[in-house]
């Protein structure tokens, strides 16, 4: 039984297990392989819903952190269950990652209705894994607890930190640029990933879990902790504990993922100079809750926080430095009049309750509220008659010389064009120019993948360029910098109006001014026809998910989810599986 309200009611599992007829014989039968007879007496069966894999390589230290999770199940007089999920390793599987996050989310949310659970610990840590896993929730609205994987520690190269994802941009160009030998890129990939854990930048994994813990999804200060830290197995531990608490108190995520929590989400996306991917995965998690957020409360909310935290690729350090720095909390502790203060997390107080004993340790990774690295961080919303939907540019992470800038247009209508044009030496490029890729949007491409940080034509690195301006529908690591204008809506595949650029046409980029245009008058654009190499490159999948997925995928600006999984529907299950 559990208590709501003041009213003793039977646990959800108590559906499937109490009663002497057959079905719940079979329920308990087939369930007694070590569980005791008191197992089924409506004490609260958790779900540890479980991303792990060998092919997830982020993620492959998640069984351990089961097992902490287990044990705190177990303490808390609750009942823990393994639930392997779909895992989605970003850096394995291809086309795209993001092609599978719906998938991953669904499938979570059906298994998790279908089974005789009353609660999850949401384990997730790589890029796509923690998003489809709060969709999933959101969407069963079953009492949820995520626990981040955390960040691996950093690896050094010849006596320089490395920050994985962000060096091998970096170190990848300086190889075609001719100022670093391969022998030395191949020697120091072994060095970049020194233990178990996802990106120690704050790319999309570190980001995902710094914004769900200001969602309120976390035991508040779990986000950062290194995967190799024996405090992160504590608060698994403690997830587990608190998994039995929130049954108890019928505590779900509908009650935690509120407009204020979102708001809070995306200051802390600012402060920390997050990635640009944490955009479509707010706006689908939103979209599962029918949380009223659109893609200008980024600029809104955000573009007016100042980045505190001084973490590539925005900045210098790493994930392990910001956690030995103080973290998150000490990071919102500086902007704490900018929080919602009503928003609570999953231990039923509000998130700003839990900033009073936040420290800053060190000023060198965190700064001042009064000394930022940039005033105003916050991801931008850029529109015009090139995104009239929106497109979204990270500040943090540009070259501050081209936030304003306008250049003729080089188009690529593939990334296989991309790849195999790029460093022509007679492809008519220079540093002014504006570098357009196409026809990799969600559906597109499918699946949106991060290719919007286009590595720039060999002749202009040989010459000490070392980025310019790029536009795409693509998204981009975010682990990757540069002046990179990403999820173009409407996407070219749609008929956006990236389709309809040519070489040479002028766009001029004004990020204070909010504008992405297409110098090119009206008429003109409206005599045009998208480039045939284009169209003939759009995805046209014949079958299984991929033909799924482009019929009902939804434009960047609606976080990219499947348009009939759109709101919640919830955990109840009404037919007998006998």
């Amino acid at each position: 039984m559990t208590r709501v309200d003041g009213v003793n009611r039977p646990t959800r599992s108590q559906q499937w297990y109490a009663g002497t007829d057959r079905n719940a014989y079979i329920h308990r039968a087939w369930m007694r392989r070590g569980l005791p007879a008191d197992a089924f007496d409506g004490r609260p069966h958790i779900a540890i819903a479980n991303t792990a894999s060998d092919l997830t390589p982020c993620n492959v230290h998640l069984d351990e952190v089961a097992r902490a999770v287990k044990d705190g199940v177990f303490a808390a007089g609750g009942v823990p269950l393994n639930l392997p999920v779909v895992s989605l390793g970003e850096t394995q599987v291809k086309p795209t990652a993001m092609l599978w996050r719906n998938l991953a989310a669904m499938a979570a949310e059906e298994m998790l209705r279908a089974n005789p659970i009353d609660g999850v610990v949401l384990l997730g840590g790589c890029d796509k894994t923690i998003p489809s896993l709060l969709m999933a929730a959101a969407s069963v609205d079953l009492p949820a607890v995520v626990v981040p994987g955390g960040p691996m520690l950093t690896g050094h190269f010849r006596g320089t930190a490395l920050g994985c994802g962000t060096d091998v941009w970096r170190l990848s160009e300086e190889v075609r640029a001719g100022t670093l030998s391969e022998e030395a890129f191949l020697e120091s990939e072994s060095a970049t990933y020194r233990s178990r854990g996802h990106c120690n930048t704050m790319g999309t994994a570190s980001t995902m879990a710094c914004v769900t813990e200001a969602l309120g999804m976390t035991i508040p200060g779990v986000a950062g902790i290194p995967a190799p830290d024996s405090r992160l197995l504590e608060r698994a531990h403690a997830s587990g504990r608190l998994a039995v608490d929130l049954v108890h108190a019928d505590r779900r995520p509908s009650a935690v993922l509120t407009r204020g929590s979102f708001h809070n989400a995306i200051v802390a996306l600012a402060a920390i100079g997050g990635s640009t991917n944490a955009v479509v995965h707010l706006l689908a998690i939103a979209g599962r809750l029918g949380v009223e957020l659109s893609l200008d409360d980024f600029d809104a909310i955000g573009a007016d926080v100042p980045l505190l935290v001084d973490l590539q690729p925005a900045g210098r350090h790493l994930m392990d430095d910001f956690h030995r720095a103080g973290g998150l909390l000490a990071a919102l502790r500086e902007v704490r009049d900018l929080l919602d203060p009503a928003a609570i997390t999953v231990t039923g107080r509000p998130l700003v309750d839990h900033l009073d004993a936040a420290e800053v340790w060190d000023r060198e990774v965190i700064r001042a509220r009064g000394e930022p690295l940039r005033a105003a961080a916050g991801i931008a919303v850029l529109r015009g008659n090139l995104a009239p939907d929106g497109a979204v540019v990270k500040p943090a992470a540009a070259s501050p010389h081209l936030l304003r800038h306008t250049g003729p247009a080089v188009v690529f209508d593939s990334i296989e064009d991309l790849h195999a044009r790029l460093d022509d030496e007679d492809l008519a490029v220079d540093e002014n120019s504006v570098l357009v890729l196409r026809g990799c949007g969600p559906r597109g491409y499918p699946g949106m993948p991060e290719v919007g940080n286009m590595p720039l034509p060999a002749k202009l690195l040989a010459r000490g360029v070392r980025d310019m301006v790029r536009i795409s529908d693509a998204r981009m690591s975010g682990t990757a910098y540069g002046t990179v204008v990403l999820h173009v809506a409407p996407e070219a595949a749609v008929g956006g109006a990236l389709a309809l650029v040519r070489d040479g046409d002028l766009i001029e980029i004004d990020v204070p001014g909010r504008r992405l245009n297409l110098l090119v008058p009206a008429g003109e654009l409206a005599r045009r026809e998208p480039a045939p190499a284009a169209r003939a490159a759009y995805a046209a999948p014949a079958r299984g998910w991929e033909r799924l997925y482009v019929q009902h995928v939804m434009q960047a600006d609606k976080g990219a989810d499947l348009d009939f999984l759109v709101g919640s529907s919830g955990d109840r299950v009404a037919r007998e599986s006998h």
